[in-house]
């Protein structure tokens, strides 16, 4: 895992507490049952099709362009690009954003980077 910088470390700010971050959790799942309630076969983000990633996982131009960049600098595939978009829609649902934006992507992006380092 990644070291915890100094200042993150030391910092008296206190964090989100556990319960609003279970606050958070519980209405992202509203979010996607919601979502899906006329899908038998998905519950959630991540176990969407490719065809259910594309409809619901849309993203503007800026997000389009920010995602090619990825896909071309770490030689990610298609399932990759997928399972991003996903990551990036469950950020969203956390956030009740209706729409995934770019400070989503990248966070999706940051992950996959990570994933990548830590057991590639």
């Amino acid at each position: 895992m990644p070291s915890i910088d100094d200042k993150e470390f030391s910092s008296e700010t206190p964090g989100e507490s556990s319960e609003a971050i279970r606050g958070r959790v519980n209405a992202a799942r509203m979010i996607q049952a919601a979502r899906f309630a006329k899908h038998r076969n998905v519950s959630s983000n991540s176990a969407m099709s490719s065809r259910f990633t594309r409809e619901h996982c849309r993203i503007d131009g800026e997000c389009s362009t920010l995602m090619e960049q990825a896909m071309n600098e770490m030689g990610l595939g298609t399932r990759a690009h997928d399972r991003i978009l996903q990551v990036a829609r469950i950020l969203a649902d956390l956030e009740a954003a209706p729409r995934i934006t770019a400070s989503h992507l990248l966070e999706a992006i940051q992950y996959r980077a990570l994933d990548r380092r830590l057991w590639d």
